[in-house]
């Protein structure tokens, strides 16, 4: 059944949910109602991604500012936003169990949560780059104060160090926008695809590639745009760690694909090698740095910036010959980290709430204690070293065969970021539950009914997306089959 305004409504139903909340809410009602609001989210974002295919779901108003500035309220779908729209789903109702004890100004804090998903699908559906862009920065604004009132340690210099990379990247793509539209005349995202080989740009298209690519990168992060993102999410409450880690990184990932390659294809070819020189540097001195971590969060963290070098070498394989198959791997590591690392910084704030300490060499001995943390940790741990029959297998390996041809030493080199991250992995976990039981955490308890439920929900996603990843790899790759066609490469 086709729903009209089906995007709206996924973009202004946590919005408008995150208004009631403020207004006229107290703190336990607005967290059964964030609930609700987050299930019907869920709903919405799961029929986005079945039926985006059969039904024409975009949305265009283009009354919405005078006619000499073409700016339009422009929603549409495909295969590349559909499953990153899913994941948001799936990450928005997570990110609220795992608020769930939140005593500390609370229905403020459901409010952000709602706020910033609403933000997220936003940049997911915008086809008008200044509305693309509106909802890029509109998403800040949530994930500052999550940071700042509801972080541990350095809260606010962690949220203001977030705030100041992330709207430095911001600059460089408004100025890149405002030189698209300067040269093609339209803000249309659809339209610049086509009209950037003859567009009259006032600069030089390498540059403006650079700048427009400068933005995203920052996001994603790449390497040494990277430093903001481990103290934010070392000092951030858990559902924001989920949300950061989860969605937010992916918007870079989202805006490499949609613009670096879709509109600049002909500078993502030349200067592919960059890409795979930069993928390479994250993989390693990711996994490289990860490795001398004792806290929890911060060595997730930095496994985080290793994981996403995997989608540079992907985007890198332009021109390589089966140029499809290493971007659809690029994109399917954007979904498979978001649930993977969404269910290890949720299992590492679960167990934090218990024993008060992220610090390694301090913990030891929980598995008796914690079975199912235990478990949790080990599905999302050996999902992120790529153990097959896990999601994380089945990206990499995509990653690894599409770009081979193109840049062999690169993914040989890549390839050694894998054995880096089944050293850490398993050391964590061996440090963490395994071992003799220490004294001062006899008496603590294991996951609760309601903690259960959103680990329930990421290890049944990792576990079917490792066994039938044509549920998601088919919806990437069809999304990336027509991108490339509208820019002409092979």
């Amino acid at each position: 059944m086709e729903i009209p305004g089906i995007l709206s409504i996924a973009i202004f139903l946590p919005l408008i949910s995150a208004v009631i909340v403020a207004v006229f809410l107290n703190g336990k009602t607005a967290r059964g109602f964030a609930l609700g609001a987050s299930i019907v989210e869920l709903m919405i974002t799961g029929y986005i991604f079945i039926a985006h295919k059969q039904y024409d779901m975009s949305e265009k108003l283009t009354t919405w500012f005078p006619e000499s500035f073409p700016v339009q309220y422009f929603l549409a779908i495909d295969g590349i936003s559909a499953p990153l729209i899913l994941l948001t789903g799936l990450l928005g109702i997570v990110s609220i169990f795992a608020s769930w004890n939140v005593s500390e100004r609370t229905k403020e804090h459901f409010m952000w949560l709602l706020a910033l998903q609403g933000a997220v699908v936003g940049v997911f559906t915008s086809m008008d780059f200044l509305l693309f862009f509106l909802f890029w920065e509109l998403e800040l604004i949530p994930m500052f104060f999550l940071i700042s009132i509801w972080g541990t340690g350095r809260k606010e210099y962690s949220a203001m160090k977030f705030l100041i990379f992330t709207i430095l990247g911001s600059a460089f793509m408004l100025i890149g926008i405002l030189v698209i539209f300067a040269g093609t005349g339209t803000f249309d995202m659809m339209k610049i695809s086509e009209l950037m080989p003859n567009a009259n740009l006032i600069m030089p298209i390498g540059i403006l590639f650079l700048f427009m690519s400068i933005g995203f990168a920052v996001k994603l992060p790449v390497f040494p745009f990277h430093t903001w993102l481990p103290d934010a999410h070392t000092d951030a409450p858990t559902a924001a760690s989920v949300m950061l880690a989860g969605v937010l990184l992916k918007m870079g990932g989202y805006g490499l694909l949609r613009v670096s390659a879709g509109m600049f294809p002909d500078q993502l070819e030349k200067y592919a090698w960059v890409l795979a020189l930069f993928g390479v540097i994250n993989i390693i001195y990711g996994a490289a740095i990860t490795i001398r971590q004792t806290d929890l969060k911060r060595l997730i963290a930095y496994s985080s910036v290793s994981h996403m070098g995997f989608v540079l070498l992907g985007l890198s394989a332009v021109g390589g010959g089966i140029t499809s198959l290493a971007m659809t791997g690029a994109a399917l590591q954007m979904f498979t980290h978001g649930t993977i690392t969404g269910l290890l910084f949720l299992t590492i704030g679960f167990i934090y709430e218990r024993t008060h300490t992220r610090h390694i060499p301090d913990l030891g001995g929980l598995a008796r204690r914690m079975p199912i943390f235990t478990v949790s940790l080990m599905v999302a741990g050996l999902a992120s070293l790529g153990l097959p029959g896990t999601s994380g297998f089945v990206a990499e390996v995509t990653i690894f065969v599409g770009a081979f041809p193109a840049f062999k030493i690169a993914t040989i080199i890549a390839a050694f970021g894998v054995v880096l991250t089944a050293g850490y992995i398993l050391w964590m976990i061996q440090r963490s539950m395994f071992g003799p039981e220490k004294p001062q955490f006899e008496q603590i308890g294991d996951a609760t009914s309601v903690q259960v439920i959103p680990i329930g929900i990421l290890i049944i996603s990792i576990i079917a997306v490792g066994i039938y990843p044509a549920f998601v790899s088919d919806v990437f790759a069809d999304g990336i089959a027509q991108l490339l066609i509208m820019t002409g490469a092979n």
